[in-house]
């Protein structure tokens, strides 16, 4: 039983990943929570759009931290420091994603039928994450620094489906290793 809000969003963001938005049903919910329908309904007042917005808060708010943070402190013009940012962004992309193990909830967001509800969030994440990786591909030298920060996201989240439909993590970190400068395998 999990006691605090909190405690519940990585839980429910596993079941968003496993089920989606429409098979992630409040039986489903409840039994991973180990938490009551009328439990999680005090949690999220406003029911699973609530659940989900907080998880995609959290996410966000993970990423930001552990990801963007060190990739826009990277200092202009050090290559070494970029280098060393790519590396660890590899990393902890890497190990948050399990090596493709675990799907993008953004991606299953922004494929689903109810997209609309919370494509800001998905958006705002997707940017974030370009514009911090173009900071650190500016530092690093690149020629293109968006358009190869685009690439790189696409890269992981394509090599995330990849590593899935193979069942094979190292189709994911090959991937990441090619894409992402510096980045070893």
């Amino acid at each position: 039983m999990r006691s605090s809000r909190d405690a519940c969003l990585p839980l429910l963001a596993e079941v968003f990943r496993e089920h989606g938005y429409d098979g992630a049903s409040l039986s489903v919910m409840s039994a991973a929570t180990g938490l009551t329908n009328g439990s999680l309904y005090h949690f999220f007042p406003g029911g699973k759009d609530e659940m989900l917005g907080a998880v995609l808060e959290s996410i966000g708010t993970w990423f930001e931290s552990s990801v963007f943070v060190p990739l826009r402190s990277v200092p202009a013009g050090d290559r070494a420091a970029a280098e060393q940012a790519l590396q660890e962004m590899a990393r902890s992309v890497s190990d948050y994603f399990r090596s493709g193990k675990r799907v993008c909830l953004g991606g299953v967001i922004s494929l689903s039928f109810h997209n609309d509800r919370f494509a800001t969030a998905v958006s705002q994440y997707f940017t974030s994450w370009i514009d911090a990786l173009a900071h650190t591909l500016t530092a690093y030298g690149s020629a293109d620094p968006t358009g190869q920060a685009r690439m790189i996201v696409a890269t992981v989240q394509g090599a995330i489906v990849l590593a899935r439909a193979f069942d094979d993590p190292e189709v994911f970190d090959s991937a990441l290793a090619l894409a992402i400068p510096g980045a070893v395998k």
